[in-house]
């Protein structure tokens, strides 16, 4: 599917309205996009020199308790958006709060600083909810409630973005993530994937509706190995992307892309690499005009198709806004690759100006 450049018509002085998509002309009329507290803000992204604009579009992962210095100096120059923390990164409320203290002090814009946070056993800080799992949240009602009272939380502890709530449903027996979806049923999942964002807006958390266009059709986690998804593309449309629609008509402001195959929308590319699954699905049809942010790009299903570096440069040109990476060494890997392609290409150039647009916007909402 061809990339259109129509959203890049709206770069006046350097500001880009963020939400844009950048295939505005061809777009169906955007879902939930009007009024959302998160992603509707101009950014001033032509101020920001190249550097930094490059690095809006990378999180970065780091070991230990406290920031290390090379962390807090590349938050101050504005070479990452924030980063993602572990369970090797925090042990109580007071320790996790200095921590994320150190990461927002001197840094340039207010840092991204993510959380898996879904419920039940996914929870990095185990002190906090949602205590229960996806599904047993779904069976008691209680998506919205458990979602708010966790952002609460996540809020006092300095994280501003859950990589939750999970859209997948399980499609096939044995699936992967079958264990961490709110339903087998893929209108009920809908409904507690919808309750579930607008619960973390409450709580003034920005949620991220994962892993699209939906791998509840996988029986191997893509963290783990290749996964190929045989849905027709009608399936994935009157099914796998319900939950996706509901969210964003939630105005959910982050949309986590997976790493999996699609043959009946893209037979050569992934997802996250994938033009026609994110400017064509998710942004033109689903009318989606927030951030897209990747899975881990050290997953398998990644490697298997190439490094970090090519990855990272594959994602950005096929639409998405931020590379997840969570693997030693890969940060400066995917900065140094996606700031030479910048620096080489000026469509390319344009396409990393578009996405540190909507970036920026969402930290100066967190902030």
């Amino acid at each position: 599917m061809p990339r259109t450049r129509s959203a890049l018509a709206l770069l006046v002085g350097g500001v880009l309205l963020v939400g844009g998509s950048a295939r505005g002309s061809q777009a169906t009329a955007p879902v939930g996009a009007q009024g959302s507290s998160f992603a509707t803000q101009p950014a001033a992204v032509g101020e920001l020199p190249l550097s930094s604009q490059v690095g809006r579009l990378v999180v970065l992962r780091f070991a230990g308790t406290s920031a290390p210095a090379y962390v807090r100096e590349i938050l101050r120059d504005g070479r990452a958006a924030g980063a993602i923390l572990f369970r090797d990164n925090v042990i109580d409320p007071a320790q996790t709060k200095a921590l994320t203290s150190q990461l927002r002090h001197g840094a340039q814009s207010t840092p991204l600083i993510c959380v898996d946070q879904e419920g039940g056993a996914i929870r990095i800080l185990p002190w906090l909810g949602p205590m229960r799992s996806a599904s047993q949240q779904g069976a008691a009602g209680t998506e919205r409630t458990d979602a708010k009272a966790a952002a609460r939380g996540l809020r006092v502890a300095g994280i501003n973005v859950s990589l939750a709530p999970v859209a997948d449903v399980a499609s096939v027996p044995g699936a992967a993530l079958s264990s961490r979806a709110f339903s087998t049923d893929f209108g009920r999942a809908a409904g507690s994937v919808a309750a579930a964002v607008r619960g973390w807006r409450d709580g003034r958390v920005a949620p991220t509706v994962k892993h699209f266009p939906g791998i509840g059709g996988a029986r191997v986690n893509t963290d783990h190995g290749s996964v190929t998804i045989a849905r027709s593309a009608t399936q994935l449309r009157r099914q796998d992307l319900q939950p996706f629609r509901r969210a964003i008509a939630a105005d959910v402001p982050l949309v986590m892309v997976g790493h999996a195959r699609y043959p009946a929308v893209d037979r050569s590319r992934i997802a996250s690499q994938s033009n026609a699954v994110i400017e064509g699905l998710l942004r033109a049809e689903l009318g989606f005009r927030g951030v897209v942010i990747t899975d881990s790009t050290e997953a398998a299903a990644v490697l298997a198709v190439t490094g970090v570096a090519q990855a990272a440069v594959r994602n950005v040109r096929a639409g998405v806004d931020i590379v997840l990476t969570t693997g030693r060494g890969s940060y400066i890997q995917v900065y140094r690759a996606l700031l030479a392609e910048a620096k080489r290409d000026p469509v390319f150039r344009a396409r990393v100006r578009e996405s540190a647009a909507r970036v920026l916007a969402l930290q100066q909402k967190l902030g």
